[in-house]
Formats: C-alpha cells, sequence, structure tokens
C-alpha cells in the first residue's frame, strides 16, 4: 500500500490534477496509476526495464527473431 498511496493519491502526485472531490476523481487516479505502474514503470526484476519492453524482447527471443546484440541485451 506504500508505494501506491505515495505514488498516487499523495498530495504532491504527478498523477492528481488537484483536490479530489468526488469518488471518480479517485477512479481516475487508480486507472492512471495502475495503467502506468503495469506498462511503464521500470521493475528492478525485470533488470529495471518496463513490462511492456520486456514482455516485446521475451516474445521476440522465443519466437527467434531477436537479434544477437537485443539477446545479450536481454541476458544482461
Amino acid at each position: 500500500m506504500g508505494l501506491f498511496k505515495n505514488e498516487a493519491v499523495a498530495k504532491d502526485s504527478p498523477f492528481r490534477a488537484g483536490p479530489l472531490m468526488a469518488e471518480s476523481d479517485v477512479v481516475e487516479i487508480v486507472v492512471d496509476w495502475v495503467h502506468w505502474y503495469n506498462t511503464e514503470r521500470l521493475h528492478s526484476t525485470l533488470g529495471y526495464r518496463a513490462p511492456v519492453e520486456f514482455e516485446e524482447l521475451y516474445y521476440d527471443e522465443i519466437s527467434g527473431s531477436l537479434p544477437d546484440e537485443a539477446a545479450r541485451k536481454l541476458a544482461a
């Protein structure tokens, strides 16, 4: 909860455009934060890559279409 609270709903959060006046304000922040977390945020368990980038590299690697240089980058 700490990560979500500090990054999504804190007063100085980049996801907030002003005071939270209605439930819809909170819903909008939550949807934006979850999308960012699941697609753009760098994750240490993924080698400090965004999930979207990691997934693309993974599928390129298993399909055999990954160039040698990119394969080395994925393995690093």
